[in-house]
Parts: structure tokens; C-alpha cells; sequence
């Protein structure tokens, strides 16, 4: 089955009281402690991947094997060494500014494409929108993960390449919901008002739609975020992803295996940072979506 989450039917919001809905929305996100905190924690995340430089007590490419595979809690080593001896804590710092980056930027360029190509067949429909949308489900018949090993294994191993397909998969479903929602905007009675009063397709699409997709299209694609961190994860794991030695949490997560009898707990490191930085992002996108739930 696909680890891409089915698209939600996200009822749209007229733009004309955007100032009061968003106003709303915010004041509800505050009372919600658990996004609040999920918020925090990923913005903590960012901030000492963004710093890390800074932040890291040791440089997370140096090697000493007399420290290989120090426990946690060693002198010096915080949160212990890996199987070369390098410094576990300053290589899951530096690994935030790839593994964040990997599981963020796919989603952005797949928001971008998978909108404007909904958007597109939506408001066109027609034969317009069946050329795109059965485009669509052309990949829709492969399992995510599937799809991602297949592209990454034609494309070769790298960031560049990594980031390349998982875009791909990426833009069937937020293509999916943003022809839904548009498909639902289009024949509202403003929209149906401006037609009458003679303004361009342009005009309206970018006046009076995008208004009301992008806020259901943007939620969804937050919740994304989550499983895009764990299939790039997954692509390193397997050799298709991030290069050694550069550090990245699921080319970690790789090179700590066989560590796992021995040292479990430096072992699961990395893979606790995964877990909580994707439960963060569902559980963000969650509270998001029911901020946004308002009745008018």
C-alpha cells in the first residue's frame, strides 16, 4: 500500500473574510498545546541545523578508533561515537541540515508543480483536466516507496537525484487535491459573479481561486512532510540517497546497523530523531487542519 496519507475533502473558504478566518485560525493554533510544542520542537530542529557550526561540539567528520563506538554518556562524547569513532552528537546536529532539507524541499517543489497543475485541470476541465489528471493516476498505480527506489535507481545515488524523486512522488497527490478543492471553488457564486462581470480566466483564478486552494493544499501538504523525511531516510538507508561521509540520519541509521547488538542505544539514535521529527510534523499538520475547520 502507498505510505502517502489519502487526500482529505477540505471544504473551501471564501476569501472575503480572510482577515477574520486567519485572525481565528491563529488564535486557535495558540490554545493547542500540542502544536505548539510540536511547532517548538521542529523549529528547534531547524534552528541548530541552520547553526550548526555553532552547535556542534566536534567536528562530525573526525575519526579516532581508539573511541569507536563509545557509549553514551562517554567523556567527551555526549551521546557516544559510531563505528569510525566520530562524534554521534555534532553528526546528528549537521545530519538535521540534510535530513531536514530532504524531507522539506520535495514537498515545497511538489506543492508548487502539483498546484498550479491542479489548479490548471480544475478551473480548465474538460479535456485539460482528464490529460493531467489520468496523467496523475499513472503514478498513483505504484506504491510510493516503490516509485522513490525506482526513480533514485535509475537517476543514481545523490542529494540532487534523491530530491528529484521524491518531488515526483510526491506531485500526484497534491495535484489530486488541488483539482478537488478547485473543481469545488469554480462554480461558487462569486466565481460564477466575476465570469458574468466579464474578467479573464487569469483574473479569477488568481483573484478568487488560489484565495481558497492554497490554504487546503497547504495543510495537506504539511502532512507530507512527515512521510517525505521517512522515504529519504530510506533512501539513504539503501545507498540512494545522501553520499558518506556526509552526515544524514538515514546514511547514519545505515552505518550504525551492525552496531546494534553491541551498542543499541547509540544505534537508535538516529532513528529516534527521524521518528520525532515525522511525529512532529503529523501531529502539526493535524492541529493546522483543525484551526483551519472552521464553520461560516
Amino acid at each position: 500500500m502507498s505510505a502517502i496519507p489519502t487526500p482529505l475533502a477540505v471544504e473551501a473558504v471564501p476569501i472575503a473574510a480572510s482577515r477574520g478566518y486567519w485572525a481565528t485560525v491563529f488564535a486557535r493554533v495558540r490554545r493547542d498545546k500540542l502544536t505548539v510544542i510540536c511547532a517548538l520542537i521542529l523549529l528547534a530542529l531547524v534552528i541548530l541545523a541552520i547553526f550548526a557550526p555553532w552547535f556542534s561540539p566536534q567536528d562530525p567528520l573526525a575519526t579516532s578508533m581508539l573511541k569507536r563506538l563509545a557509549p553514551v554518556g562517554s567523556p567527551g562524547n555526549l551521546l557516544g561515537t559510531d563505528e569510525l569513532g566520530r562524534d554521534l552528537l555534532s553528526r546528528l546536529i549537521w545530519g538535521g541540515r540534510l535530513s531536514l532539507f530532504i524531507g522539506i524541499l520535495p514537498v515545497v517543489n511538489a506543492f508548487l508543480i502539483g498546484t498550479l497543475l491542479g489548479v490548471t485541470a480544475g478551473f480548465a476541465g474538460g479535456k485539460v483536466n482528464t490529460a493531467i489528471m489520468r496523467t496523475m493516476d499513472v503514478f498513483f498505480a505504484f506504491p510510493s516507496v516503490l516509485l522513490a527506489i525506482a526513480i533514485s535507481g535509475v537517476l543514481g545515488a545523490g542529494l540532487f537525484n534523491s530530491i528529484v524523486s521524491l518531488t515526483i512522488v510526491f506531485v500526484p497527490p497534491i495535484t489530486r487535491v488541488a483539482e478537488s478543492v478547485t473543481t469545488q471553488v469554480r462554480n461558487l457564486d462569486y466565481v460564477e459573479a466575476a465570469r458574468a462581470s466579464g474578467a479573464d480566466a487569469l483574473t479569477i483564478v488568481r483573484v478568487h481561486v488560489l484565495g481558497n486552494v492554497l490554504g487546503p493544499v497547504f495543510i495537506y501538504a504539511t502532512s507530507l512532510m512527515s512521510v517525505c523525511m521517512i522515504l529519504a531516510s530510506g533512501l539513504s538507508f539503501l545507498g540512494l540517497g545522501t553520499k558518506p561521509p556526509s552526515p544524514e540520519w538515514g546514511l547514519m541509521l545505515n552505518t550504525l546497523r551492525t552496531a546494534i547488538y553491541t551498542n543499541p542505544l547509540v544505534a537508535a539514535l538516529p532513528g529516534a530523531m527521524i521518528f520525532i521529527t515525522s511525529i512532529c510534523f503529523n501531529l502539526m499538520s493535524d492541529g493546522l487542519r483543525q484551526a483551519m475547520d472552521i464553520k461560516q
